[in-house]
């Protein structure tokens, strides 16, 4: 364990107290933090002496559909100056917007944005909250664990009315996928038999 990042997990926990819990693992760690205070704790991350993270790499978010606050929301965060990175982490539902990190980091703004495109999470107070990597008319959110796998519509030009439309999907069939199947592979037969041979463990009949 750093002992830079434990000193500055405790000086959060005493900051912030009973609104933050820390977890180690691999040599990294983890701040868990009460959604509502998420902007309270990044600020504190980035001013304070001893952690500096200036810089924010990425947001990101995984979904648990069987939980009741289905998203994590996970902020990766970098101190160049130390050289130490941290992980922070909310959890939140499909109807709770989270506080955006705009005002700490500016370059949460395109990460936000990824996030709400592909999981549907809002943040509140981001300054032009709008889809990023899908198209204008995408119905839906592709990351989330209860997408369909085809999607929801297919897109192509038609030739009459000369414009781009969008229609249900037609092009895939949807099927079950079937376990692979695990054959027998000969290939490796004679080095198997070459090395009992060297072990002394093929007996060859005469």
């Amino acid at each position: 364990m750093d002992d830079q990042l434990e000193t500055i997990a405790t000086k959060l926990a005493a900051a912030m107290p009973g609104a933050v819990r820390s977890a180690f693992a691999f040599d990294e760690l983890t701040l868990t933090v009460d959604p509502p205070r998420i902007v309270e704790a990044l600020q504190f991350l980035r001013d304070d002496p001893a952690a500096q993270f200036v810089s924010i790499i990425d947001i990101s978010s995984v979904d648990y559909p069987q939980r009741e606050k289905r998203f994590d929301v996970v902020y990766h965060l970098l101190s160049p100056k130390l050289n130490l990175r941290v992980r922070v982490k909310i959890e939140t539902d499909e109807e709770t917007a989270v506080a955006s990190a705009t005002a700490v980091y500016p370059g949460a703004d395109w990460f936000e944005r990824e996030v709400y495109d592909l999981f549907g999470v809002t943040f509140e107070g981001h300054p032009d909250l709008r889809r990023i990597l899908t198209d204008y008319g995408f119905v839906g959110h592709p990351f989330r664990k209860d997408f369909p796998l085809i999607g929801n519509v297919e897109v192509r030009y038609d030739e009459v009315s000369q414009r781009v439309i969008y229609e249900p999907v037609t092009s895939v069939v949807p099927r079950v996928l079937v376990p692979r199947t695990v054959r027998h592979d000969s290939r490796y037969d004679q080095a198997q038999a070459e090395q009992g041979a060297r072990s002394g463990q093929v007996h060859v009949e005469k």
